[in-house]
């Protein structure tokens, strides 16, 4: 539901931020946009959904024929890396019969797509490999120039695709090292194999991820929930966030609006609702909104009672003591002594709305320090300006900073972010400036001013920087994983669940567990070789013994690069993020197969690929009901967890299977289940009966 809602939104031209980049969430809207949905549908009403003309299965078809895309790819990258169409063959039916894949394939996820795009990439790279003795022909120029297409498509996908242009880009160094050692290569040649790669797998794929994003850009044309992580000069970019022009110069009695700098958060507000402890005075928060409760008049640190927006302005230069009183309640912005009821810490104070338009104290007093302004304003430097000035508000009897952070209030503060008065605060974080500005007394032809509209580069830098920390974001989730757990399948991901069925996404653990094995077995050869060679023996391996060893070191450093990274990262990981290894590991499987079959009949070999094909079906078809969301027998579900930490809920099943009954859904139950079912109903009834009565 997640990435269909994402769906929804670009056919509603909806900005929205999701942490991935948009190229997989491109192709599942495209459905959508073909059939010319109208985009009026409210997700969360399942009989309206399944009742509607939105094309959920046609982008479950895109997620599907991606992943179906993976097995051609396999089989053909162990066939032209020179093994056999027995390892071919027995490669891609592993991942035919790999239940993980299989989950993330039938449902509107981006790992299919990601998936898909890795071994294409691996394909072509494997493709551009084999035409290294025909260098700049057509064919050598045709693949160089797929492989970065297949890597901007990777990374257009998912962040964690660059781990596939690393991949490519270490193997496309060590090419590039054993050119230069060929004497016979002039250097000018040389460079030319340098460029030819620097264009095809750096420069293509910036391009591809950039030309991504500017079709998500042309298409999230309006304002969405998200558009309040952007800066004020990206909104204005989105309809429905436009603004009109505003006067350039504040003097006092100009009518304002305040916004905080860093945490995007809004506007400096208040409302007449009162803190429930410290002071118990009027709240102050930075609301992400519009509103009148968001208007403020700057008056004089002299007698409050003057009208100054009945005279012409004076301007506020640096330095300069201010009052600022709340328009709609006529309190004027305070802070004392007072530790503020979230962030109860020494080093911060309560601010609130207190006092009257006829009555102020120096509590109200607040010191203008300007600290950066736009260097085409100089005048903006020595005084307030609307939007040119980042200025600081300095409470003068408590020596803090009017400072805010992404810290919420609870219910009795309606979520608002928390405005506060620190002492040694975040600097960044006590930076304000004056979005809207009016006063009665300027004259008509004075300067206006608005957001400096940004061109796609800069639109595409800022949300690329606020994609990267939703990306680093750490938050609870029930079934986040360690890596190390990954490798031995110790435990898979919930996706679904509901009355007698659920889908589960775990691997076929006979494959899962075969890769891993192959992988150490890779690994300790490698290991072998290394120390062998430290003391003095050097293995002297046949032509064939070569080429295993070539393709065996691109695959396990394809799955090096596509696993160890994760265990740098401190992000929220799931099982998902291990597919690509996986993907690797298994195209060891088929190299490991030649290895040890070498010497076998061409039976023998066959008989081999049949009991490992034989064993991933038995095992496939065992773990399909959470694959699939079928039935299952309990006892059956029971059997099945072979590990203590596979949490998947057994006790969703019955006991046993008996008549079929079809109920009016047209889904197949047993006696056992239709009775569960009919007792639960009764139940529930007459518990609602009860409640009813005590009502």
């Amino acid at each position: 539901m997640h990435f269909e809602t994402l769906a929804l939104k670009y056919i509603r031209g909806n900005f929205f931020i999701d942490m991935h980049p948009p190229l997989a969430k491109l192709l599942i809207a495209l459905p959508g946009y073909l059939s010319r949905y109208d985009g009026i549908l409210d997700l969360e009403n399942e009989s309206e959904f399944f009742e509607s003309k939105y094309p959920y299965v046609t982008m479950r078809l895109i997620s599907g024929i991606l992943g179906i895309f993976i097995i051609p790819f396999s089989y053909l990258t162990i066939k032209l890396s020179g093994f056999s169409t027995n390892a071919a063959f027995l490669v891609s039916a592993l991942l035919i019969f790999e239940n993980a894949l299989v989950t993330q394939s039938r449902l509107i996820l981006l790992d299919s797509p990601l998936m898909a795009s890795t071994a294409f990439t691996m394909l072509i790279w494997v493709k551009f490999h084999n035409e290294k003795k025909r260098p700049f022909k057509t064919w050598w120029w045709i693949w160089l120039i797929m492989t970065g297409v297949g890597l901007g498509l990777t990374v257009s996908i998912k962040w964690v695709g660059f781990f596939t242009t690393i991949f490519i880009g270490l193997l496309t160094i060590k090419d590039l090292w054993d050119l230069l050692g060929d004497l016979h290569l002039p250097l000018i040649r040389w460079v030319n194999h340098f460029l030819a790669r620097v264009l095809c797998l750096l420069v293509i794929p910036v391009i591809l991820y950039m030309l991504v994003f500017a079709i998500h850009f042309s298409i999230l044309e309006n304002s969405g929930d998200d558009a309040i992580s952007m800066s004020p000069e990206f909104r204005h970019t989105l309809n429905g966030h436009g603004m009109n022009d505003t006067p350039i110069d504040v003097g006092y009695g100009s009518t304002i609006t305040l916004r905080h700098f860093n945490t995007r958060g809004g506007y400096l507000h208040s409302h007449n609702h009162h803190y429930p402890s410290g002071s118990k005075q009027q709240q102050v928060t930075l609301y992400p909104f519009k509103d009148e409760n968001n208007l403020w008049i700057i008056q004089k640190e002299t007698d409050p009672k003057i009208p100054f927006e009945t005279i012409n302005p004076s301007w506020i230069y640096h330095n300069t003591l201010i009052r600022l009183s709340h328009v709609l309640t006529e309190g004027w912005l305070h802070s004392h002594n007072i530790k503020p009821p979230v962030t109860n810490s020494d080093d911060q104070n309560e601010v609130s709305v207190y006092g009257s338009k006829d009555h102020s104290d120096t509590n109200d007093l607040w010191r203008v320090e300007i600290v950066d302004h736009e260097k085409s304003d100089s005048d903006s430097g020595r005084r307030l300006r609307a939007i040119h000035t980042k200025f600081r508000l300095f409470h003068i009897n408590s020596g803090c900073y009017l400072y805010s952070h992404s810290n919420k209030l609870p219910e009795w503060g309606f979520k608002q972010q928390e405005v506060t008065c620190g002492k040694g605060a975040t600097f960044i974080n006590t930076i304000w400036y004056i979005e809207t500005n009016s006063h009665p007394k300027l004259p008509s032809d004075t300067k206006m001013v608005n957001y400096k509209k940004l061109g796609f580069f800069e639109k595409f830098i800022e949300l690329n920087q606020v994609m990267w920390t939703n990306f680093k974001s750490i938050s609870l989730h029930p079934y986040l994983s360690h890596p190390s757990s990954w490798i031995l399948l110790k435990r898979g991901i919930g996706f679904w669940a509901q009355e007698h069925y659920q889908i589960y996404l775990i691997g076929n653990p006979f494959i899962w567990w075969t890769s891993t094995l192959t992988v150490l077995i890779f690994v300790i050869e490698k290991l072998n070789t290394i120390l062998k060679a430290k003391r003095g023996y050097i293995d002297r391996f046949s032509v064939k013994g070569e080429h295993v060893k070539l393709w065996s070191n691109v695959f396990l450093m394809g799955w090096c690069l596509h696993y160890l990274p994760f265990y740098l990262m401190s992000k929220e990981l799931f099982l998902q993020y291990y597919f690509p290894s996986l993907y690797f590991a298994i195209l060891l499987i088929g190299i490991g197969f030649d290895l040890i079959t070498e010497r076998f009949n061409s039976r023998n070999r066959t008989i081999i690929v049949t009991i490992f094909l034989i064993a991933s079906i038995y095992i496939f078809i065992l773990f399909s009901p959470l694959t699939y969301g079928n039935t299952w027998e309990k006892s059956s579900c029971d059997n099945s967890k072979w590990l203590s930490s596979w949490d998947y809920d057994c006790d969703l099943y019955v006991g046993s299977h008996l008549t079929r009954n079809t109920n009016t859904t047209g889904i197949e139950i047993t006696n056992q289940e239709f009775s569960d079912i009919r007792a639960f109903d009764k139940r529930a009834a007459e518990t609602e009966d009860e409640q009813d009565e005590q009502m």
